[in-house]
């Protein structure tokens, strides 16, 4: 203890124990101990005396009028956070439980309380009820969207449920009884949850869990075509289930396991692992023939049109032949290793072990689309919501990024103008970002290219058929070194 402004200091009790928080109410000074507790002191640390919540390491502690809130858990015992309305007299469990807490504040009627493995949690209600502000940092394989509700699927802790875009988070576990999630799937009202127990369907958005199948099988995919619902299994091959996940039927590929799964018009694609390569069915999985990709493990499927797309650990496939032949599509990929793939329109999102990659023109280039986030993460899935884009991440929680943001291409006018043009960027110099629009008198192939001042290629900002009109892209340098002068243009003309 100090009363000189810590210019000499005096031991104030509780000698050779690890004190992790103080909080001071008028004369009553509170610490939370490792293993011990809190205790009190009235006499500015002069006498100690144990004020509750034994044999529980308490790391934080907040006053809020007369409520007193402590933070417990360590990493032998894991512990919850506690609220005593008498000053430490007595101590009732808010209902936060199974954390190592480490942080807790009070800002009006909120309440903020950090866990050592699962971010911040916030309460508007005393403690009654708590919600994730944010997102927890944990791996997350699977995302879905159902009407305004986003679903994560996490691996390790369960199913999480926001209904604002992102802002909070809220786990929605109960009767989930394996929380090891790689899959999930929207079924008219159901939502199906592929864990390493089984499946599990909710009725109810996540309010309730039951047990749905395969109690003694991974389930790694889904695929959903109207009321009929594929599951992939861990080496037990595709199962069928045609009224929304309540029963399931065997459908094929005995044996191999079923790492992804799409869809597209009456044909059902399956990605194997360990050298399996895709299998095609058109018939609801009674038959299934090898559509090609020997020798490769196949992470992700997606479909458009006619178009299927492969991510594999040799980076993305392509075949507009139903599987009869692949071509590499690779011009621009930063990474080989590819977890996960969407489509939305034109725009080919791929998620890899070094962050996001975007593609317009079918796969034949790729985009870097790693602008802010703070560390490129493992990019396990994706999903496109409510004008957002989603990257469930490997222990960095769940990113989105505004659809209009990422693919960073507005179509300004239609008109067709009299002839091609680029503009000079605006604002000029800039800091970080500056606009550029270019005119297109016919629809081409177009490149559009930002070179450093010793003539280097630092950015493609475009790279897609475009039809006429006036285009406008940003380019943010805040990831770059200063001295960028010029922009290059190229058309190809589809006529030729």
């Amino acid at each position: 203890m100090s009363t000189n402004n810590g210019v000499n200091w005096t031991s104030a009790g509780l000698a050779n124990q690890y004190v992790y928080s103080l909080v001071v109410s008028g004369s009553f000074l509170f610490a939370g101990i490792s293993y011990y507790g809190v205790y009190l002191s009235i006499d500015n640390g002069q006498n100690w005396s144990p004020s509750g919540i034994s044999y529980e390491t308490v790391g934080c502690l907040a006053l809020s009028g007369n409520n007193l809130y402590a933070g417990t858990g360590d990493f032998s015992n894991e512990g919850g956070v506690y609220l005593s309305t008498n000053f430490g007299g007595n101590w009732t469990s808010t209902g936060l439980s199974n954390h190592i807490f480490r942080s807790i504040a009070v800002s009006g009627n909120n309440i903020f309380t950090g866990s050592f493995y699962d971010g911040l949690y916030r309460s508007i209600n005393n403690g009654g009820s708590w919600s994730i502000v944010g997102f927890p940092q944990l791996s997350t394989l699977a995302l879905a969207l159902s009407g305004n509700k986003i679903f994560a699927g996490t691996f390790g802790s369960g199913v999480f449920l926001s209904t604002n875009n992102g802002e909070i988070w809220n786990d929605v576990n109960n009767g989930l009884t394996d929380h090891y999630i790689r899959s999930l799937a929207i079924s008219g009202n159901n939502i199906l949850a592929g864990s390493d127990e089984g499946a599990f369907l909710s009725t109810n958005n996540g309010g309730d869990w039951t047990a749905a199948g395969f109690s003694d099988r991974i389930i790694w995919s889904f695929a959903v075509s109207g009321n009929n619902v594929f599951a992939g299994t861990n080496g037990s091959g595709v199962f069928l289930s045609t009224n929304n996940g309540v029963n399931w039927l065997f459908a094929g590929l005995s044996g191999k396991r079923i790492s992804s799964l799409t869809i597209s018009g009456k044909n059902i694609f399956a990605g194997t692992d360990y050298g399996n390569g895709v299998y095609l069915s058109t018939d609801n999985g009674g038959n299934w023939v090898n559509a090609g990709l020997l020798n490769q493990v196949i992470n992700t499927l997606a479909s458009i049109g006619n178009n299927i797309f492969a991510g594999t650990y040799a980076g993305v496939f392509l075949s507009d032949n139903n599987g009869g032949n692949w071509i590499s599509v690779n011009n621009g990929l930063t990474s080989s290793h590819i977890l996960s793939l969407v489509i939305k329109e034109n725009y080919i999102f791929a998620g890899s072990d070094s962050g996001v990659l975007l593609s317009t023109n079918n796969g034949e280039n790729w985009l870097i689309k790693n602008h802010e986030f703070s560390i490129v993460p493992v990019v396990y899935s994706l999903l496109f919501a409510n004008d957002y884009v989603f990257s469930g991440t490997g222990g960095q929680s769940v990113w989105r990024r505004s659809y209009a943001d990422i693919t960073g291409i507005k179509h300004i006018s239609s008109i067709v103008p009299s002839s091609f043009a680029l503009e000079q960027n605006f604002p000029n110099p800039f800091n970080p970002k500056t606009i550029i629009n270019y005119q297109l008198r016919i629809t081409n192939l177009v490149k559009l290219t930002v070179y450093d001042v010793l003539g280097h290629e630092v950015a493609t900002l475009v790279n897609e058929k475009q039809s006429p009109g006036t285009y406008q892209v940003e380019f943010d340098g805040s990831g770059f070194a200063s001295g960028f002068i010029s922009t290059n243009l190229i058309q190809r003309d589809l006529r030729m």
